[in-house]
């Protein structure tokens, strides 16, 4: 197989762990290898795998894992782990894999999942959002939309991510959280092949041609896999068509180099902000 075969790759380094006294992987490493990616494919189709799995009442379960050698990977290798769904039958999904090492490809492997009842473990059909959305992103198609509109219009979306991020896992108050401005600004929500928000991020009016962007959030279990810079790029090309010349927004200090990536530039000095570290970012449109 070739890299080119491949849409969905999974990036990890060799531990020292994983490696045998030849300082060459264990045979079974590499299971673990594919388990993993399969777990990042579902973060790249933007599904939060157990709320996805009860909105689709199932779960995925293996019934077939196969692995063919060619050459071992050592301590340390920067491996890639290709993954890409080759056929959904009725009730089974088959996925082909591949493990590289640079373009030099180390292993092969074939993972076959069936769709089930959660309880029972009795197989049931792919639901026909599931099949669509692996047929969509294996061609390359988007799995999500995003939707762009007023606090009345995506504000019951927008507040799902909000919670999630910002008041369960980062434990702000909701005091904090909430304030009038949500109903003056312009919400972007992302959403999946569900239907589910997964993503937001808010706009606020502008002032002399400088606006805010602000209320970032991307539910934890999907992150890693570009659903923030949607939301982002989505909210730029806003201030950029109402005329804003200059936008603003206040980064905990984690996502620093994401908005920095972006084009955003710090601004003074570091503060605190509802018991989190951030720092003043802008970037002239």
């Amino acid at each position: 197989m070739k890299r080119a075969d491949f849409r969905y790759f999974h990036t990890l380094r060799v531990r020292w762990a994983e490696v045998d006294m030849q300082k060459i992987v264990f045979n079974a490493h590499y299971l673990m290898y594919f388990d993993t990616a399969v777990g990042g494919y579902w973060q790249a189709l933007a599904m939060p795998y157990s709320a996805a799995m009860e909105k689709l009442d199932g779960d995925i379960f293996v019934k077939k894992a196969s692995v063919e050698f060619n050459a071992s990977a050592e301590y340390d290798d920067r491996l890639d782990v290709a993954l890409r769904c080759e056929h959904v039958g009725n009730s089974s999904m088959v996925f082909q894999g591949a493990i590289f090492r640079g373009d030099a490809c180390l292993v092969t492997g074939e993972l076959v999942y069936v769709f089930a009842d959660p309880v029972a473990k009795v197989s049931r059909p792919v639901p026909a959002a599931l099949r669509q959305a692996l047929k969509d992103f294996e061609a390359g198609e988007a799995t999500t939309q995003l939707a762009l509109g007023s606090w009345e219009e995506v504000g019951t979306d927008a507040a799902s991510v909000r919670e999630a991020v910002f008041v369960q896992e980062q434990g702000i108050d909701r005091a904090d959280e909430w304030d009038a401005m949500d109903s003056d600004c312009e919400h972007a929500v992302l959403r999946n092949f569900l239907d589910m928000p997964v993503a937001t991020g808010r706009l606020l009016p502008a002032v002399d041609g400088v606006s805010h962007i602000g209320r970032m959030a991307v539910l934890r279990a999907v992150r890693g896999a570009g659903l923030g810079e949607q939301v982002l790029q989505a909210l730029l090309r806003r201030a950029r068509q109402r005329g804003d010349r200059r936008v603003v927004l206040h980064a905990q200090r984690s996502a620093e180099a994401f908005y920095a990536q972006a084009g955003f530039v710090v601004e003074g000095e570091p503060f605190d902000e509802v018991g989190i570290p951030h720092v003043i970012m802008a970037m002239d449109l």
